[in-house]
């Protein structure tokens, strides 16, 4: 099972490792082990979350997930994506920003650095979204009862998520200018930056998400006529294609999953920089990383995980919210990536083990529960 989920990183890992040693030497061998770890860290959340949606979806999205999601998620996010924020920011031709990255590479990352509130506007922006909507959703299970029971009330509010991440946005873009007036720096401009950002990554939250909401709702019914179909094809000997099985809730979901990783993404990358500017050695590093977590939210769901252990999707989404708060706070301050990937872990941690502890009390309430039934003297006697 586990050589099945994490065969795929595992090549990924021996390819990427050997491609540094030709690039870069040992010096590059260290690099991009490092880069994995780091983005392994910052992202285990990411995984938790993403195998809840992805448990809803059937063995083609998964294994599309895996593959073209890993294309995606390494080439798009973790080489092409700093290209294009520093051709946008620095008015400058793809070709020419991506020379830049090669040859100039101090330059290219003091442009990088120069693009960061717009990033972190964005992806916190998107990251509160998630948080917000799940704390204000009504639950069976709830992990810490004394917020998540008031916040659920809180949540029957209409626009209340959206209401409040603005609120957000519009104090840290006031907070960002008054920081930039205050060292002569070209505060308005700045300003507009991060809230046109913001609004742009809210934006982007509402429609993805949105769409994903609108058809996971029909999925059950797609479910099972694809169920009839299946015994149908059973009956008459015709296959069926896999992309017929997958349908448009799947599609939608898997295109929320890459805009998903897109934005935890954010915080790698950043990170990265404070290692190496170096480009190609950071999409091999944090590609590696993002194959494992792929690798693990598959693991996830086929162990059935966040079934046995129930408040995992509650650390993971505290977790986000945490991360969503980071990322606006380094528009103006700096803040060390070691705290960032600690509080996931740290959260993540105390969720699976108040699980742990609950299966144990259930576990030995249905103990005493049976021992209570065979000491029980029969009214007959």
């Amino acid at each position: 099972m586990v050589l099945k989920t994490f065969g795929w990183s595992f090549a990924v890992t021996a390819l990427g490792l050997v491609a540094a040693v030709f690039y870069g030497g040992w010096t590059g061998f260290g690099i991009v082990a490092i880069l994995s770890i780091l983005e392994i860290s910052l992202s285990f959340d990411n995984a938790v979350v993403n195998a809840g949606i992805l448990k809803k979806m059937n063995a083609f999205w998964q294994r599309i997930f895996l593959t073209v999601g890993v294309l995606i998620a390494v080439f798009g996010m973790r080489l092409v994506f700093p290209v294009v924020i520093v051709a946008i920011s620095a008015k400058m031709g793809p070709i020419e920003a991506v020379d830049l990255a090669l040859n100039n590479k101090d330059h290219y990352q003091e442009l990088v650095t120069d693009a960061h509130p717009a990033i972190a506007a964005f992806g916190g922006m998107f990251l509160l979204m998630i948080f917000l909507d799940f704390i204000f959703e009504e639950r069976d299970i709830q992990w810490l009862r004394w917020i998540e029971r008031p916040l659920a009330k809180l949540g029957k509010v209409d626009m209340l998520s959206v209401c409040i991440a603005l609120a957000v946005l519009l104090i840290t873009a006031f907070t960002f200018a008054t920081h930039a007036h205050q060292h002569g720096g070209a505060h308005v401009d700045k300003a507009q930056t991060v809230l046109i950002s913001g609004i742009a990554g809210l934006i982007t939250y509402m429609v993805v998400g949105g769409l994903s909401g609108f058809f996971e709702e029909r999925l059950e019914e797609e479910e099972e006529r694809e169920h009839e179909a299946d015994e149908e094809a059973a009956r008459t000997g015709k296959k069926r294609s896999a992309v017929a099985l997958a349908g448009k809730a799947a599609f939608f979901m898997f295109l929320y999953l890459e805009v998903l990783d897109a934005s935890f993404s954010f915080d790698g990358v950043i990170g990265a920089f404070a290692i190496t500017n170096d480009i190609v050695l950071m999409a091999l590093g944090l590609g590696i990383g993002a194959m494992y977590v792929r690798s693990l939210t598959v693991y996830l769901v086929r162990q059935g995980t966040l079934d046995d252990y129930v408040y995992l999707e509650h650390g993971a989404h505290y977790a986000i919210g945490a991360l969503a708060v980071i990322l606006m706070v380094t528009i103006q301050y700096q803040i060390n990536e070691v705290i960032t990937g600690l509080v996931g872990v740290v959260l993540i941690g105390a969720s699976f083990w108040s699980s742990v502890r609950r299966n144990r009390a259930l576990a030995a309430a249905e103990g005493d529960a049976g021992a209570d039934e065979k000491t029980e003297v029969p009214s007959g006697v």
